[in-house]
């Protein structure tokens, strides 16, 4: 039986010793595209950043099976912080072919460039320094450089930031064939129709908790609503401040 990419028990996380989140516990299986979602401030990048070694945590978090907090343990991740924005003196080529060299892969640059296509990105702005991308076309680059990896679980922070309404559905079409490759993704959005359409199963955050794990169907089955967004709001508002 196969390890879960990511299994989170009893975490507790924040910083300069101030709790943002408590008693966080849920698992993400192979091979599905699993969406957390919540108000600003909630914690959920807190939640990642915990994730990721980059905040003071209390708990388990387990990467396939292994414990996260050494670096060998996230060798099998890759991660897309919130408003990414590429090196401005790096060009596009360069910073995939850096991206890889940190995993040890070569970058095979006929499938960057489908993959950049298929992301709504010119291919001629690899040739082209960071300092001339615009913020969609920045974030493209980032969810290239992720994307182009292959890597078996990817950690995406608003994956959609920046994107315009053409360039969200290609990349949610590329999220689907990355988890229909057998890879899975871990993404937080503010937008609830993208997860509502892409995601097997997401978790509530809310008042620094998870308040609901669970297929988008049955959020809304739960709490009535015509769609996940009101849903989602009949949630939080039930649990309370």
């Amino acid at each position: 039986m196969k390890q879960p990419p990511l299994c989170i028990e009893g975490l507790s996380a924040g910083y300069g010793g101030k709790r943002v989140i408590r008693d966080i516990a849920f698992a993400v299986e192979p091979g599905e595209i699993f969406g957390l979602i919540g108000l600003n401030g909630v914690g959920k990048t807190t939640l990642i950043k915990a994730i990721l070694g980059l905040a003071e945590a209390e708990g388990r978090i387990s990467l396939f099976g292994s414990p996260a907090g050494p670096p060998a343990g996230r060798r099998n991740l890759a991660y897309l912080p919130e408003k990414f924005q590429p090196s401005p003196l790096l060009k596009g080529w360069e910073l995939l072919d850096l991206t890889l060299a940190y995993y040890a892969r070569k970058l095979d640059r006929q499938a960057a460039l489908r993959l950049c296509r298929g992301l709504d990105l010119d291919t001629v702005a690899l040739d082209r320094g960071g300092r001339t991308y615009s913020k969609g076309m920045g974030q493209k680059l980032g969810l290239l450089a992720t994307l182009v990896t292959g890597l078996p679980l990817l950690i995406l922070d608003e994956p959609m930031s920046g994107l315009d309404p053409r360039a969200r559905i290609m990349l949610k079409d590329r999220l689907l064939e990355y988890r229909d490759a057998g890879n899975t993704v871990f993404f937080s959005s503010h937008i609830l129709a993208d997860i509502e359409e892409i995601c097997g199963r997401i978790a509530v955050m809310h008042g620094g908790r998870v308040t609901f794990v669970g297929t988008p169907a049955a959020l809304t089955d739960r709490f009535g609503g015509a769609n996940l967004e009101r849903a989602f709001l009949a949630a939080i508002d039930a649990t309370g401040p």
